[in-house]
């Protein structure tokens, strides 16, 4: 019986780690799929806290696309 072709490389995880990292998102721990989807478990309780700022109750993100056009 043969095995499946391996879906995801070990450089794709340490890049996403890196990236989290990056963000100031501490990873807790990694999930694969068999499909080969990645996903983080970020540490919420160390995570860095974002500021706030007055555009952010204006904006929620769904405006950009009209502000855009």
């Amino acid at each position: 019986m043969s095995r499946r072709p391996c879906t995801f490389r070990q450089r794709d995880i340490t890049a996403a780690i890196r990236a989290a990292a990056a963000a100031g998102a501490p990873v807790r721990s990694v999930k694969i799929t068999a499909e080969g989807s990645i996903e983080l478990v970020i540490d919420r309780s160390h995570a860095q806290e974002f500021d706030r700022n007055e555009w952010d109750d204006e904006f929620d993100g769904g405006d950009q696309a009209k502000i855009r056009q």
